[in-house]
C-alpha cells in the first residue's frame, strides 16, 4: 500500500543471474492514460549493474561461449515460441505501460517473437571465409562474440527494441545486460523471465531497470562491458558514446530522426495519404522513424494538406487498452515538451488542425490532439527538432532539386519516403537523399526484421536488424596456418 487512495499489486524486480533481485527501492510505473501508477519496478543502480556484469561474465567464460550454434538457435526458437504463447498478456502489459493502442502492442509482440526466430535461423548460416595466400599456408576468418554486451532501450517500443538488440547479441554468443527505460520497463523484465523459463543459462539474459542517471550511466561506463548499444535521444547517446570511448569498446547508436514523406504531383494519393497519416499517428508520434515532415509538390499542396487535416480530425483517441487509433503520450514530461514546441510553432507557422491537449474526459491522461502545421519555416524548431508527438510539419516544393534540399535540411538522416510513379525520378531521389532508409510508395518497414536499420548524420551509426545486426554483435578473427613439411 503506497497511500490510502490506491494499492499497487504489480511489482517487477530486476533479473540478475537468472534470479529476481530487488534492493528495497522502487520506482512507480505510470499508466499514461490516467496519469497514475499501476505498478512498481526495482530502482537499480551501480551495485546491481556490477552484479549483472559479473553474472554475465561468469556464465560467458564458463559455458555460454562454448555453446554449440545449434543449441543457441534452439533456445532462441524456444523463446520466440514462449513470446507467442504469452502474447495476450504481453500485449496488455505493453499497452498499459506505454499507452499505445492494444492492436499496436500486439503487433509489437509478434515482431519481438520474430526477431528471435529470425536470428535462430541466421546464426546457423553465419560463416567465415577462406583467404587465398601463399601455397604453403592456409588462411581463414571466424566470427566470435564480444563477450558481455550492454543494451539501453527507450520507452516507445520496449519489447520490440529489446528483442531487436538481444536476439542478435545472444545468437552471436554474447551474454546481455539490458537497461529498460524507467517509463516503460515491464515487458523487458517479462522477456528475461521467459528466457530463463525456456532454458537460457542463468546470467545470459539480465534486465536491470532504474533511472538513466543511475543504472544507465553505470552500465554505459562499466569496464566489464565489451560492446554497448543505445537507442534514444542525441544528448544521452553522446554521453553513452563518450563512456564507451573511455573504455575503448564499440557502440551502436540509434538517435532518432526528422523523417520526410516527399509527395510528387503524380503520386497515387488514395494509397499515399492513409500511410502518411499513419506514419505520424502511430504510437502518438513517439517513434524514431515517424514521418514528421510532409513535403508536397506545390500543384497538389493545398489538396493534400486539407485531406490530411480531415483525417487527423477523424482519429479516435483513448486509453490503449480500449484500442483506439491513437493513445496518450508516455508521460507528463513529454506532454509538456510537445505542448511547448507546438505553442512556440503557432507564432511562425499556420496551424491547420489540432495544436492542443485534450481537456475532456481524457484530461487526466497525457493526450494530445493530432496536429498539422503548414507553411513551416525550415529554420524553425518544429521543422528541425524531433518533437516525439503527433505533430506534422508541411511545406510545398517546386521540383526535385528543392524537394531534395528540403528533405536533407536537418541534422537527422534516418528515413525518407518518396511518393511518385516516375521510375527515373525514383532512382534519382534514392541517390540524392541523405538517409539510411529510403522507401518508395510506402513508409516504414512494418517490422522489417530482415531489413538493416540505422542512421546517417546525427541519427547515429552502426546497423541493427537483418544479417548486419548479427555481424555487428560479433568480432572477426583471422587465422593463418603455415603448413610446415617435415
Amino acid at each position: 500500500m503506497l497511500n490510502e487512495e490506491r494499492m499497487l499489486v504489480l511489482q517487477f524486480p530486476a533479473i540478475i543471474g537468472g534470479r529476481s533481485h530487488q534492493n528495497g527501492a522502487w520506482l512507480d510505473v505510470i499508466d499514461p492514460a490516467v496519469g497514475r501508477p499501476f505498478a512498481q519496478v526495482a530502482r537499480c543502480g551501480a551495485p546491481e549493474i556490477d552484479a549483472a556484469v559479473h553474472a554475465a561474465r561468469e556464465v560467458f567464460e564458463s559455458s555460454w561461449r562454448m555453446t554449440e550454434v545449434t543449441d543457441r538457435a534452439d533456445l532462441l526458437r524456444a523463446l520466440s515460441h514462449a513470446i507467442r504463447s504469452d502474447a495476450d498478456s504481453l500485449s496488455r502489459l505493453e499497452s498499459q505501460d506505454t499507452g499505445k493502442p492494444l492492436s499496436q502492442a500486439a503487433a509489437d509482440i509478434k515482431i519481438a517473437a520474430r526477431y528471435f526466430s529470425f536470428y535462430a535461423s541466421v546464426i546457423e548460416t553465419l560463416r567465415g571465409e577462406t583467404i587465398p595466400v601463399r601455397r604453403a599456408a592456409f588462411a581463414y576468418t571466424v566470427r566470435e562474440p564480444f563477450g558481455v554486451t550492454g543494451h539501453i532501450i527507450p520507452w516507445n517500443y520496449p519489447i520490440q527494441i529489446a528483442a531487436r538488440m538481444l536476439a542478435p547479441a545472444l545468437a552471436a554468443g554474447n551474454c546481455c545486460i539490458l537497461k529498460p527505460a524507467e517509463e516503460a520497463p515491464l515487458t523487458a523484465i517479462r522477456l528475461a523471465e521467459l528466457a530463463n523459463q525456456v532454458g537460457f543459462p542463468p546470467g545470459v539474459v539480465n534486465v536491470v531497470p532504474g533511472l538513466g542517471s543511475e543504472a544507465g550511466a553505470a552500465l554505459s561506463a562499466h569496464p566489464g562491458i565489451d560492446h554497448i548499444a543505445f537507442t534514444g535521444s542525441r544528448p544521452v547517446g553522446a554521453t553513452v558514446a563518450r563512456a564507451a570511448a573511455d573504455n575503448i569498446v564499440p557502440v551502436t547508436l540509434e538517435l532518432g530522426g526528422k523523417s520526410p514523406n516527399i509527395v510528387f504531383a503524380d503520386a497515387n494519393l488514395p494509397v499515399a495519404l492513409p500511410v502518411i497519416v499513419g506514419a505520424i499517428i502511430q504510437n502518438a508520434g513517439q517513434t524514431c522513424s515517424a514521418g514528421s515532415r510532409l513535403l508536397v509538390q506545390q500543384d497538389i499542396y493545398d489538396r493534400v494538406v486539407e485531406q490530411v487535416a480531415k483525417s487527423f480530425r477523424r482519429i479516435t483517441i483513448g486509453a490503449g487498452l480500449n484500442d483506439p487509433a491513437m493513445g496518450p503520450l508516455i508521460s507528463k514530461k513529454q506532454h509538456l515538451r510537445v505542448s511547448k514546441l507546438v505553442a512556440d510553432a503557432k507564432a511562425f507557422a499556420r496551424l491547420v488542425t489540432g495544436g492542443e491537449p485534450i481537456e475532456d474526459q481524457l484530461r487526466d491522461g497525457f493526450f494530445f490532439r493530432p496536429t498539422l502545421f503548414a507553411d513551416v519555416p525550415t529554420s524553425s524548431s518544429i521543422w528541425r527538432e524531433e518533437v516525439f508527438g503527433p505533430v506534422l510539419a508541411a511545406v510545398p516544393f517546386k521540383d526535385e532539386s528543392e524537394a531534395v534540399s528540403l528533405a536533407n535540411s536537418t541534422d537527422f538522416g534516418l528515413i525518407s519516403a518518396v511518393w511518385t510513379q516516375d521510375v527515373s525520378r525514383v532512382h534519382r531521389m534514392i541517390s540524392r537523399l541523405r538517409s539510411a532508409q529510403v522507401y518508395i510508395n510506402t513508409y516504414g518497414a512494418g517490422g522489417g526484421v530482415e531489413l538493416p536499420f540505422g542512421g546517417y548524420k546525427r541519427s547515429g551509426y552502426g546497423r541493427e536488424k537483418g544479417i548486419e545486426g548479427l555481424i555487428g554483435y560479433s568480432q572477426l578473427k583471422t587465422v593463418l596456418i603455415n603448413q610446415v613439411c617435415g
